[in-house]
């Protein structure tokens, strides 16, 4: 194959090279595109087909369901890592050794503590108000208490801001959690682990002692380890843009938070319980929804099936489908929301169109049924999608400062009026 490619525009031909990743993807570089060519640009709305910068962090491979941190696999990682050892595998691009992991864990405890001004500012919110807006807004006031920039020429500086935030960033989840449902805010244990403080800090009752539930522990780490990372998606990208700027980490981080809001992105598992919600309003009957979302004119939409980018079964689903199951079957949890899941998850697998189509159950519909099963209310879904993003986004913020990369400016092609005189207001 040819290292460059040739472009003809009005007769005129002007040749870029090629890239070639690691994985044999292959980009054609138009950095001087305008420049060579007197004005044009390239339009690529959604940037479907646009790379944005070069990332050493995730490999996705929609078409075959492959999704890898680092180059290690990720069914590979939810089976043999704990989320923290992954953390630290996005975030500085190797496995920790044990003595690197424990120093990193202490490091992070040390500053699992947020200044108590931020309480006021969380009770200025209303219960009523979402919790990914409630985050958003934490995490960006953490600039406040915490001004100095970070020096990205030091990786001390780095390293210190990284764990700050990951040490931070629990508590204002289980915070969020906690004003919404009227609990005294509570900062967890010191001497328990990652993700089993993150379960404390969120549901122990103020009366009574707070009892780890291994099935609850198992199944959390393994979606905060499913959703750490996922290529240049929106919310990433948005991290890395506002990053681009030189904007500080902590707003970078905020900015993200806002984009994985929307029901498009972050939101999908929340979309999925509501649609659920909606199917046990109208009877409960699993086939006639399976019907309507076949009907080419019925306006409804199957929540939590299929991918915008795996083409085929999404690798995540494969791996916490056993989770979602061991937390509904041990927990011994009833409930008519999780049956109808069950009902549509089993008949989408059996069912040609469906199958033919590969619209298989994905990562969103099973972590929905989890955190349904967990107690964890709909809104807060979102949340905890973003506490198993920020290494990923943490991650890559860190890479896009220290490759230098350029202040994101994307370009248009203008399509409104010419130029035309002003109308005084008389006239008009």
């Amino acid at each position: 194959m040819s290292d460059k490619a040739t472009l003809e525009i009005n007769g005129k031909k002007y040749e870029f090279p090629l890239i070639t990743g690691t994985e044999n993807e292959t980009a054609i570089d138009i950095k001087t595109l305008r420049s060579v060519t007197g004005g044009v640009t390239t339009i690529d709305p959604g940037y479907k087909n646009t790379g944005s910068c070069e990332s050493a962090i995730t490999f996705l491979n929609g078409e075959k369901g492959i999704l890898r941190y680092r180059g290690y696999s990720i069914e590979e990682l939810a089976e043999k890592a704990d989320f923290l050892e992954v953390a630290y595998l996005l975030i500085f691009g190797e496995l920790p050794t044990r003595e690197k992991l424990d120093k990193f864990y202490t490091d992070i405890k040390k500053q699992a503590v947020v200044d108590e001004d931020i309480k006021k500012i969380l009770d200025a919110f209303p219960k009523t108000a979402h919790p990914m807006g409630v985050l958003s807004s934490l995490t960006s006031a953490l600039t406040a208490f915490n001004p100095s920039s970070v020096n990205v020429e030091s990786e001390e500086d780095m390293y210190n801001a990284i764990v700050k935030i990951m040490g931070k960033f629990p508590v204002l989840v289980a915070w969020t959690l906690r004003k919404k449902q009227g609990l005294p805010l509570d900062y967890g244990d010191k001497s328990l682990g990652y993700v089993e403080n993150v379960l404390k800090m969120m549901f122990k009752e103020p009366n009574e002692e707070y009892t780890q539930n291994p099935i609850l522990v198992n199944a959390l780490d393994k979606l905060l380890i499913l959703h750490a990372d996922h290529e240049q998606n929106c919310s990433t990208s948005t991290v890395r843009i506002v990053g681009s700027s030189h904007a500080g980490l902590f707003a970078s981080l905020s900015a993200g938070i806002s984009a994985l809001w929307g029901p498009l992105h972050g939101g999908a598992n929340q979309a999925v319980l509501e649609m659920l919600e909606g199917i046990k309003a109208d009877g409960g009957d699993t086939k006639k929804y399976m019907a309507k979302a076949k009907d080419k004119d019925d306006p409804f939409r199957l929540m939590g099936f299929g991918h915008r980018v795996y083409k085929n079964f999404d690798p995540r689903a494969k791996i916490i489908k056993k989770s979602a199951d061991d937390v509904l079957d041990q927990l011994g949890v009833e409930d008519p929301i999780l049956a109808i899941a069950k009902g549509l998850e089993k008949e989408a697998l059996e069912d040609s169109y469906f199958v033919d189509r590969k619209l298989y159950p994905n990562v969103d519909f099973y972590s929905g049924i989890i955190y349904r099963g967990m107690g964890i209310p709909t809104d807060m879904f979102t949340v905890m999608f973003a506490l198993g993003r920020l290494p990923g986004w943490i991650a890559q913020w860190r890479e896009m400062r220290l490759q230098k990369e350029p202040i994101g400016r994307p370009r248009q092609v203008y399509v409104g009026e010419n130029h035309r005189p002003f109308k005084d207001i008389s006239e008009r």
